[in-house]
């Protein structure tokens, strides 16, 4: 085999492997985080705002899974106030794990959810709330068993 042949050889084996991970690279799903980033992104800077105002609590929102029940505690400022808002479980690997439920507080700033609306696996927990007027944001990641 010659020079000239083993170059043509070369160059359809290339375009061969390129043509396969151009196929390969076609049929990956791509999920977007969300199908209305461009308006979120133009009011992303309320997220900022509120993500500071929350850091200037007396401390943060803890999340801890019980048995049957993952509980949502509130700083200290926020019991006895009138707190609205809404909680997303967000799961990067698959969107159809996603669960957004509006907040309901009670008296001592808690909120149990049941674990039977979720599928075990990683979240990032988005909480976004307000109280008196004030807005509040905070994102953490969680894990439900």
């Amino acid at each position: 085999m010659n020079w000239g042949n083993r170059l043509l050889l070369v160059f359809a084996v290339f375009g061969s492997m390129i043509s396969y991970m151009v196929y390969r690279c076609m049929e990956t799903p791509v999920d977007l985080v969300n199908k209305e980033y461009y308006k979120d992104e133009l009011v992303y800077q309320q997220v900022i705002d509120g993500a500071h105002k929350a850091n200037g609590l007396s401390g943060k929102v803890i999340l801890q899974q019980e048995a049957s029940t993952i509980s949502l505690q509130f700083p200290a400022e926020m019991k006895n106030g009138a707190v609205s808002g809404t909680v997303l479980f967000y799961c990067p690997s698959n969107k159809e794990k996603d669960r957004q439920l509006p907040l309901k507080v009670d008296a001592g700033a808690r909120q149990e959810i049941e674990t039977r609306y979720f599928s075990p696996g990683h979240y990032n927990v988005k909480i976004s709330w307000e109280n008196k007027g004030v807005n509040y944001f905070t994102e953490e990641p969680f894990t439900i068993q």
